[in-house]
């Protein structure tokens, strides 16, 4: 019923697909069993063997010995015309048994081996498909631990269709799906293109393994420098924070744990060349590059790049600061919208309140009601502290 080229066909799928053959076979038995019980009686106790090494395939049926029942005649009380002696699905009577081996006794079960004559063609239809599916169940395995490897790393892909709007991106054997939350609001994704993403999060799911994608995420830029800048792959320079509003501005702290390597100037890179790769990758997006400091003080004071601090005013216990920044650079400090000081904000970790210096001279000369202890740090308006902070 099943001949030697189907068990050929097995070792060549366990060889190019590095689909186990004892998988395939186990699951076969169990389709084949149940394809039995379909076609010839679900009250049937049969088992399928497939025996590879011999290339065929028997079909047992399991009885159990039992004495023939005395049933009333006709005539008799009780008579009941659908009575059976013994149900043949299931048992065998004690001489037929006997006959098969003499040991036998009620109780003990036999197994025999049966030859429908038209099983051949369920077996060979049920064997296609159970072959099939697995084969669809282990490519999806396959595939999902190849690519649940790449989660957190930024991979190239092909973008093979936009629906709604969603974009679905070709990574490989598998689709993984931009969703809009994942996009950049500036940039356009047309089919065929090829494209970097950052891969978010692999899942499986009922249909194979789901693969979420993304451009807007911080870690996409940080993946981007860590490709760009090999102080940061090799660890000598490390991302202390990175913070995005994604199309428009990103700000990154980075440190040397070598006072002899400058950790803006390797992102930076020769003429810029580094740090404009990446840019040109995000379509123009903002990169403000930040020394990263211990000092509260001092780093938010850096934090509001490309704007210069005048003074940084902390209060430790509610975690605030107010900046005074000179008064044509308040807006720059301030940034569209507030981009830049609720960007700043994230960075430190802080509540920035960006002041004028002219304003806040109106604010000092007002009377004070009640004092708050803070600490008070004036930073020199052409201070060393920015001369490494780039914008981009």
């Amino acid at each position: 019923m099943i001949n030697k080229k189907f068990f050929q066909a097995l070792d060549d799928l366990e060889r190019e697909k590095k689909i186990k053959k004892e998988v395939v076979l186990e699951a076969l038995e169990t389709a084949l069993t149940a394809a039995y019980k379909k076609n010839f009686g679900e009250g049937r106790s049969i088992d399928v063997r497939l025996d590879a090494e011999r290339a065929t395939m028997r079909v047992v049926a399991y009885k159990t010995v039992v004495e023939k029942k005395v049933l009333p005649g006709p005539e008799e009380e009780g008579y009941d015309p659908d009575a059976r002696e013994y149900d043949p699905d299931k048992e065998i009577p004690l001489e037929e048994a006997q006959a098969i081996k003499k040991s036998f006794k009620p109780g003990d079960i036999v197994g025999e081996d049966i030859k429908p004559a038209d099983f051949g063609r369920v077996a060979a239809q049920t064997a296609k498909q159970v072959v099939m599916q697995r084969l669809r169940e282990v490519e999806g395995e396959l595939a999902y631990n190849e690519v649940s490897k790449k989660e957190d790393q930024l991979v190239m892909g092909i973008i093979r269709r936009v629906d709604g709007a969603n974009v679905y991106v070709d990574i490989g054997k598998l689709e993984a799906v931009l969703m809009p939350q994942d996009q950049c609001p500036n940039e356009k994704y047309n089919v065929n293109e090829s494209i970097k993403v950052y891969v978010k999060k692999v899942k499986q799911g009922l249909r194979g393994p789901q693969i979420n994608v993304s451009r807007s995420t911080p870690n996409f830029v940080k993946r981007l420098f860590e490709m760009e800048v090999p102080e940061i792959a090799g660890g000598i320079v490390t991302i202390k924070n990175i913070v995005r509003e994604a199309g428009f501005r990103t700000k990154i702290a980075v440190a040397s744990e070598d006072t002899s390597v400058d950790p803006v100037g390797a992102c930076v890179g020769n003429r810029g060349v580094r740090v404009n790769t990446i840019v040109a990758e995000l379509g123009g997006e903002k990169i403000d590059i930040i020394p990263w400091c211990a000092d509260s003080l001092e780093f938010i004071a850096r934090s509001l790049s490309p704007a210069k601090v005048i003074m940084v005013e902390v209060n430790d216990e509610e975690k605030t600061a107010k900046v005074i920044v000179p008064d044509d650079k308040l807006s720059l400090a301030i940034g569209k919208s507030g981009q830049n000081a609720r960007l700043a904000a994230r960075l430190t970790g802080w509540k920035i309140d960006v002041k004028s210096y002219s304003a806040s001279l109106e604010k000092a000369a007002e009377p004070k009601v009640e004092e708050t202890e803070t600490e008070v740090v004036k930073l020199d308006l052409g201070g060393d502290i920015f001369k490494d902070i780039g914008e981009f």
